[in-house]
Parts: C-alpha cells; sequence; structure tokens
C-alpha cells in the first residue's frame, strides 16, 4: 500500500472529526456540564495492533481542561463494561494527570495492549474540573456515557451512568501493528457519518469496508454530518479541515473524497424567506456554488493529497430527489460533477456511489430499499451496498 512516510509505524485505527459543541446538531445542548465527572466512551477499531495511543482534543475549546485520570481496555459483552486483565492506565508524559491547552490535542503515552482487528475499545477519562467548551463529535453513533466522580477503574458501567449523545473530548485511536500498514481515510457529510445507520452496530460504510478489509486494513471515518466541502456551517469545511483530519493522519495511504452533496443541495435548494427551509438553510452561511466550484476544490483536495504521496479516490454524489432540498437545477449540478469525478482521469480511484444507489426507474432518487426513510441518507442496507461495491485492489 502507498503512502506517506511513517518511520515510527504508528497508524491511525479509528477517528472522529472534531467540532465545537455550538457547531453540531445540538445534541450536548440539554446535558449537564462536564465537571468531576468520568466519561466512557466505545469505539470500534479497524486493524488491530500491539500498542496503542489514544489522542484526546480540546482543539475547540475556549479554555484548558484537566484530565484527571484516564483508562483503556477491551470492550466485555455487558454494554461500558471492561474485559478485566486488559485495562490499562493511560499517562500523559510519564504523569497520571495532564492539562489539555486551549485549542490543542493531547497524545497519550503508548501503552502495550494486543488489540485485534475490529475489537471494541472502552475509553475512560476523569475530568476533577469543569469543561467550560465541549469540543465533541455531533451525533455519537455509539453509546457513551458519563458518570459521577472517579470512576475510570471501574470494570463494570456504574448504575448511575446518564448516556452522553455526542463524542467528547476524543478524537483518534493510533495503533502500532506487527507488520507495516496504511491507513485509509474517508472523509464527507451525514452519508460518511452513517447518518440513518442503526445506532451501535457500525454500518457506516467506512466502518462496512473496514469489515472487508480486516485483519490488516485500517479504515478512519472522518464524515461530519452537515458538511460541505467549501464553507463552514455544521463543523468546519473540508477543505478548511484537510490537514488536520486527513493528511496529518499517522500512517496516511489513501484518501476518499465523498463530500460535495451538501454544498450543490444546499446551493440550489429552495428559498423563501419564510419557508420551510428558512431556518435549516440558515445553518450554511456563505455564497451559493457552482459545479465547478465543486470540482476546482476537489482539484484542490487532489494536489494537497499527492503532495504527501497518498492516492486520492472519490465517491460520485449518490441521489437525493425526495429530499426537502431537492431540485432539477441541483440534480443537473450532482450530474456534472459526477461525469467529471468518472471521466477526468484526475483521482486515483472513482466509487461509484451513484450508480450503486440510484433507482435504476428514476435516477434522480435513492432506491426505496437502501434509504432510511428520508430519501437522503442511507439505511443499514443501504451502506452495506456501498461498502460491498468498493474495488478492494483500489487500495493495494
Amino acid at each position: 500500500m502507498t503512502g506517506t512516510t511513517n518511520a515510527d509505524g504508528w497508524v491511525r485505527s479509528w477517528g472522529a472529526s472534531p467540532q465545537a459543541a455550538h457547531d453540531g446538531l445540538g445534541s450536548l445542548d440539554d446535558h449537564p456540564p462536564l465537571a468531576d465527572v468520568t466519561l466512557r466512551q466505545v469505539v470500534r477499531l479497524s486493524g488491530g495492533g500491539r500498542r496503542a495511543r489514544v489522542r484526546f482534543t480540546n482543539e475547540f475549546g475556549t479554555a484548558p481542561f484537566t484530565i484527571g485520570a484516564a483508562r483503556v481496555g477491551l470492550a466485555a459483552s455487558a454494554p461500558g463494561a471492561v474485559r478485566p486483565g486488559s485495562e490499562r492506565v493511560l499517562t500523559f508524559s510519564g504523569a497520571p494527570a495532564v492539562t489539555v491547552p486551549a485549542g490543542a490535542p493531547i497524545l497519550s503515552d503508548p501503552v502495550d495492549l494486543r488489540l485485534p482487528a475490529l475489537a471494541e475499545l472502552v475509553i475512560s477519562l476523569h475530568l476533577p474540573g469543569r469543561v467550560e467548551t465541549c469540543t465533541c463529535h455531533d451525533p455519537a453513533l455509539d453509546t457513551g456515557w458519563t458518570v459521577p466522580g472517579d470512576a475510570v477503574a471501574a470494570t463494570a458501567l456504574p448504575a448511575n451512568a446518564r448516556v452522553l449523545p455526542v463524542r467528547a473530548l476524543l478524537s483518534a485511536v493510533d495503533l502500532l501493528p506487527d507488520t507495516p500498514a496504511r491507513t485509509v481515510v474517508a472523509v464527507g457529510d451525514s452519508r460518511t457519518d452513517g447518518a440513518g445507520s442503526t445506532p451501535g452496530t457500525h454500518h457506516s460504510w467506512p466502518e462496512l469496508l473496514a469489515g472487508r478489509l480486516a485483519p490488516t486494513g485500517y479504515v478512519v471515518n472522518q464524515g461530519i454530518s452537515g458538511n460541505r466541502l467549501l464553507h463552514d456551517g455544521i463543523g468546519a469545511a473540508v477543505a478548511a479541515r484537510f490537514d488536520r483530519d486527513v493528511l496529518a493522519t499517522p500512517g496516511l495511504g489513501h484518501v476518499v473524497l465523498s463530500i460535495g452533496a451538501n454544498d450543490i443541495g444546499v446551493s440550489f435548494a429552495p428559498r423563501e424567506e419564510h419557508g420551510p427551509l428558512a431556518g435549516f438553510l440558515g445553518m450554511f452561511p456563505g455564497a451559493p456554488v457552482t459545479a465547478d466550484d465543486v470540482i476546482a476544490g476537489y482539484r484542490q483536495l487532489i494536489a494537497r493529497t499527492h503532495g504527501r504521496g497518498a492516492k486520492v479516490h472519490a465517491t460520485t454524489i449518490a441521489p437525493y430527489e425526495g429530499a426537502e432540498i431537492y431540485t432539477a437545477a441541483g440534480d443537473a449540478a450532482r450530474q456534472a460533477v459526477n461525469e467529471w469525478v468518472r471521466t477526468s482521469g484526475a483521482f486515483d480511484g472513482v466509487l461509484d456511489f451513484d450508480a450503486v444507489w440510484r433507482d435504476p426507474d428514476r435516477p434522480s432518487r435513492i432506491r426505496a430499499d437502501l434509504h432510511c426513510g428520508d430519501h437522503l441518507h442511507g439505511n443499514d442496507a443501504g451502506y452495506r451496498a456501498l461498502a460491498d461495491a468498493v474495488d478492494l485492489s483500489l487500495f493495494d
């Protein structure tokens, strides 16, 4: 597998793109403040390894916060439980506690822990003080919990745990594999994030792709629901976050761009000052863009990826007729972008998601059995169809 120089051997096995709490879907709005609580979160790895380190994040924080204690361990069968004997204490430059500066991430020290491919890892951290502004990923399709006080050492989930609706203060897990490996990073919007799939089942298409590539494949999902290529809105634009979320990935080998649907959908959506979409469209600032603008954005990301020695592939944009934002003009722009993706030769590979999802009797719509009911996002079967259609030889 081709990719960037990776002299130390680390590869990313799991990730979630950081966002500001106010810049997502609002899932944390009614949650109590994070103060003197333990966060327990479960992540499903892609490829396996023998050592692990965790990347915590305060990248959208307005003040420092302190991690008083942190542990990792393999998940047991009960929700939030840790398999006895697999627990490892995390340290930071040898210390059990650390203060994470505002605007910064922090890596734990590595721990020796044998982690098989597709393992579920439980990550617990105690926050002795208050987190003023939570950097998170919204929503979390895997359940997490908050527990009062310091419960990082508890192997069973305490009875007073409360569901945490976002991925909080946690952005990546890196592993040291037994043999050299490279990571595939999928970057996109809600269709990459897994919106519409069954929570807790790992049915986003990047996670399903990881299952196909296991045990030696490493796939990281850097989708953000509501995200766009060229303008901020729900999450920073892909063009803005690309260096942090994609190009800085340890062991980067391949990038899959699956972005542009919201750029087009929002730009061509019906616009009435007091219409039903007014509030929704207000979440997406910036001037409308054209198919040519999206293509120019792709060209920039291609150049930046190739500059790092990695390969870059693209998915075509799937249909969306039936969704509230649909217009015929928007669909024409979508098809123009897709034609360029398929025929330009600019990408190292093409994943034709449009062809997989479109209804042969009405190509501007998703097949009824593949969307979750909104004509926009996949269901479990829809995301399985996307993952199963990927030519795995692209990642050799």
